[in-house]
Order: structure tokens, then C-alpha cells, then sequence
């Protein structure tokens, strides 16, 4: 400002006070102050950002603020503010600016802890993450595009699966089928979101999984790796890929049908995705993939699982006990289909059921040979989500020691990448124990794997046992010897060998 009013001035020769504070919307005052004073010593004040300002009065308040919360936005610190000492003498760009400046030099509580990422070994991991795409042009007619993307995290070599259909487990697998056939093997572990056609629910960081993508996982021979909920932070390469993809790939293109759609994506995988410079590896992803990682992968060959279809399926009506009827028995489904339709057929010893729509299969059970039966999943009616629990030390004030540190311990052998989410639930468990048996819980922590969900069966078994006077106390009087009761209706199904840490949840 100081130098356009000098200019104008011209020493005398331009523009009058008057004009040049009309041309700059500035009272006189202002124009005759600033040209009395030598540009320099304005600039030298201006520039100097110890200098006093309206809002130095109230900074120890406002870095209070900010400490206690740090996600506090500038509008909400100016209002809380105004209620302390009335009205401000400043702008609310000025405020905005001032908040900047003290949050960029007082340490504000931590919003997340972050760890640096160690670099990624070859043929260790893929992530995997579904997209979709509205309004894209296909055959003259705007389509939902669905699209599976899968990135190899140590070359960034990537590989794009499409659907015209809104994705079912079925149509995911067979998009497994075509990357792996892609990469030419097979990596170690797959990252996923916790999408229910991967993962129908989770406790403890104990992982119930869809039962048909758990047989291909397991049959195709990699593990199945979940993040936590609401957590796309944790598999940022692929999440980077989704983006990437719509906006490059697909984005602002037209395609006649969809095998016109097939060979654009084939090509743009070809021919942009993965020979453009990476920004983060600095190399070309196939020459990555070719020079250092192809190697390291596993061999693949497509399962049998991959081809089943799922159009025979026998449509039934679900009652409002969330039962249908197969065969003269009942047998239950998720409680999210009460009265609607699913469909159902039988697969060897066990009958399938599956969403009509997307053709998830949602529930499975053992078929019985008799009639007038009902089956129930207790899952379907039950909600297992547990409360966040505590920390190690006070499962060791539970249990005292030598017990509590036996219990963390096994827990720690028995699922070492979740052993915090572990103990809260071991805590939380403990807690609402009304009546601890520390003899029996010493009992448990020698089994081979003990889980939190394992102590809350067996927590829950011990309840039961004594409810029913089943005290095995070796020093109780001797009395008449009744037979024990049936307790086969409470045990556990057995666990499928391949996939550790991981247990079959009927979706």
C-alpha cells in the first residue's frame, strides 16, 4: 500500500491527497501519515513479528484452549473468547490468523500416535480395497461402475478389477482370481477394510469371517489381514489407488459396452498405471514388480470354489423369529432379514443361505436328517460387541499374581498383533465377574491358546456349571451321583486350519 500511494504522490507531481485516497479508499489522514514517513522504516515495522498485537492480551487463553482441545476451530475459539471478556477489537480473519500462528508453536495434545512404516518386503503383502464410480457412460446409458482395486505394497504394481453389478463375495473372489493371474502368484497376506464380504464381525480384534471367502483364502493360500474399523489410514497405498483410479482411469470416459470397458482398463493398467514414475518409490511399478519382487511370490492356481454360482438358489420367506423353512425343519438367519426373502440350497451336509440381491451368503448350518426341527445360529440374535477394556495391570489386580501375569502372558502367545485389544477385553471380562475361580482360571492359562474370547466361553460355561450345582469341589460330601446334564448343544465348533487368529462367523 505504502508504495502505491508514493507512487501516485509522484513527490508532488501525481496525484492530490484527495484523489489518491479516493482511488484507494483511504482517508486523508492516512495518505498525508504515509507520506511523511520513509518507506524503509514502514516496511522494517511491518516485517517485524514481535511487535505487539490486539490479541497478545488473551494468547495464554487461547493456547489453553488449543492444549485442551486441539481440534477447536477459530470461530468456536473467537466465541468462547467473547464469553470471557466481551466483545474483540479484531476481525475474524485476523482471529483466524492469530489461532494459526499460535497453533503452530504450542504443543497441542496428540490426535494420533503414528510410527514410521518400515520399508515393505517383496511379495509379503497386497492391498485390497473396493471402489465405485455414478454417471459413467457405457452403451449410451449412464451405469454404476464397481471396481475392486489391488496394489502389491513393496512394487505398487497394481491391478483393477470392474462389475456392472454391485459387488457380491462370489464377484470379489473371482476378482482375486483375475489379480493373481495378473501379478503371475500369489503374495503372503491380503489387507482389507472390515467389509462384510471379508469380515462379518469382530471382538477382541477376534476376527469372525465370511465363511466362503474364508474357504478361498484358505484353499488359495494366503492370509486374510483386517484393519481396524473406520481406519483407511492403515492401508493408505491402495486407498491412494481408488482415487487414482477415478480420476484416471475412469473419469470423463465413455465405453461402448463392457468388453470395450475391459480392454481400457487392461490398457490403462499396461500402459499408464504401471510404467508412469511412481511418486513415492521413484521407479516404474512393472519394472519394480519384474527386477525385485515377481520372484518372491507364491504359486497360484485358480481354486474350484472360484466357479460356483449362486443361481440355483430356492427363494424362502423369513418369519418374524428370523426362521425359514427347509425340508420340514427350521433353521435361522440374520435378524436384519425378519420377514423379508433370502435365498437357500444345499451343499453337501449343510444348507447355504444367501442374500437374493447381492448373493452374500449370510448364514450356514448343518443339515438335519429329521423333521420338525429348528436350528439356531445364537449369533443372529445376539450382539457380541464388546465394551473397550483396560490395560495389564489391572488384570493383575483381578487376579493378583503370579495368575494375572500368566493370563496376560498366554493371551500375548495366543494373538501377539492384537495383544492390547486382548487385554481390554480379558478387563473388561474379569470386572463383571461377580465370583472369580482363580483355581479354574490357573486351570485355563496351561491350555495350548487361550483368547478373551475363549475366557468369556469359559467364564460363561463355570457360571452354568455351578448354577446347576456342578460344584467339583474334590472335599464336598458324598451324596448320589446324578448324571451329568447334555452340554452338547454348548460346544465350540471346531476351527478351519489355514487362516490363524480367525474363527467362522455365519453371515
Amino acid at each position: 500500500m505504502i508504495h502505491k500511494i508514493k507512487a501516485l504522490h509522484d513527490d508532488g507531481q501525481g496525484l492530490s491527497i484527495r484523489a489518491i485516497g479516493q482511488e484507494l479508499g483511504l482517508s486523508r489522514n492516512t495518505v498525508r501519515k504515509y507520506l511523511r514517513q520513509d518507506v524503509a522504516a514502514i516496511e522494517a515495522a511491518q516485517s517485524n513479528r514481535e511487535r505487539e498485537k490486539k490479541l497478545d492480551a488473551h494468547r495464554d487463553y487461547i493456547a489453553y484452549l488449543l492444549r485442551t482441545f486441539p481440534r477447536l476451530s477459530s470461530v468456536k475459539v473467537a466465541r468462547k473468547l467473547r464469553e470471557k471478556v466481551g466483545e474483540l477489537a479484531v476481525s475474524e480473519r485476523t482471529l483466524r490468523r492469530y489461532v494459526q500462528q499460535v497453533k503452530s508453536t504450542v504443543a497441542s495434545r496428540q490426535r494420533r500416535y503414528y510410527e514410521p512404516v518400515l520399508d515393505m518386503v517383496p511379495g509379503v503383502q497386497c492391498q485390497v480395497d473396493p471402489g465405485e464410480l455414478r454417471e459413467v457412460k457405457i452403451g449410451g446409458e449412464p451405469r454404476t461402475l464397481y471396481f475392486v482395486v489391488f496394489v502389491l505394497s513393496y512394487s505398487r504394481l497394481t491391478y483393477v478389477g470392474v462389475s456392472l453389478s454391485p459387488l457380491d463375495t462370489l464377484t470379489f473372489i473371482r476378482l482375486h482370481d483375475e489379480a493373481f493371474r495378473y501379478f503371475g502368484g500369489l503374495p503372503e497376506e491380503c489387507v482389507y477394510d472390515q467389509t462384510k464380504m471379508v469380515v462379518i464381525s469382530e471382538q477382541f480384534r477376534e476376527l469372525k469371517v465370511n465363511q466362503r471367502f474364508h474357504e478361498y483364502a484358505t484353499t488359495a493360500g494366503f492370509r486374510i489381514h483386517a484393519c481396524r474399523g473406520y481406519d483407511p489410514e492403515s492401508k493408505g497405498k491402495v486407498e491412494a489407488g481408488v482415487k487414482y483410479t477415478k480420476q484416471d482411469a475412469f473419469y470423463a470416459e465413455t465405453f461402448r459396452d463392457e468388453a470395450d470397458l475391459r480392454r481400457h482398463v487392461q490398457q490403462w493398467l499396461d500402459e499408464v498405471a504401471n510404467v508412469r514414475t511412481h511418486g513415492t518409490t521413484g521407479r516404474q511399478p512393472r519394472v519394480h514388480f519384474e527386477a525385485e519382487e515377481r520372484a518372491h511370490l507364491g504359486p497360484y492356481l485358480t481354486p474350484a470354489c472360484v466357479a460356483r454360482g449362486v443361481d440355483d438358489l430356492a427363494p424362502r420367506q423369513v418369519d418374524k423369529t428370523g426362521l425359514i423353512a427347509w425340508k420340514a425343519n427350521k433353521y435361522s438367519v440374520p435378524m436384519a432379514y425378519q420377514q423379508g426373502r433370502v435365498g437357500a440350497r444345499e451343499e453337501d451336509d449343510r444348507l447355504a443361505i444367501h442374500d437374493l440381491e447381492s448373493g452374500d451368503e449370510i448364514a450356514t448350518h448343518s443339515l438335519h436328517l429329521g423333521t420338525g426341527r429348528t436350528r439356531r445360529n445364537e449369533n443372529h440374535y445376539r450382539d457380541h460387541r464388546q465394551q473397550e477394556a483396560e490395560l495389564e495391570q489391572a488384570i493383575e489386580r483381578c487376579l493378583g499374581e503370579p495368575l494375572g501375569g500368566q493370563l496376560c502372558a498366554r493371551l500375548r502367545e495366543s494373538m501377539p498383533r492384537h495383544y492390547r485389544d486382548q487385554l481390554r477385553g480379558a478387563r473388561k471380562l474379569l470386572e463383571g465377574e461377580p465370583e472369580l475361580d482363580r483355581v479354574l482360571i490357573g486351570d485355563w492359562v496351561t491350555r495350548e491358546r487361550l483368547t478373551a474370547g475363549g475366557l468369556k466361553e469359559r467364564l460363561a460355561a463355570a457360571r452354568l456349571a455351578k448354577a446347576r450345582g456342578r460344584d467339583c469341589d474334590a472335599d464336598a460330601p458324598a451324596g448320589p451321583v446324578t448324571p451329568p446334564p447334555d452340554l452338547s448343544q454348548y460346544a465350540r465348533l471346531g476351527r478351519s486350519s489355514g487362516q490363524q487368529e480367525v474363527t467362522h462367523g455365519a453371515t
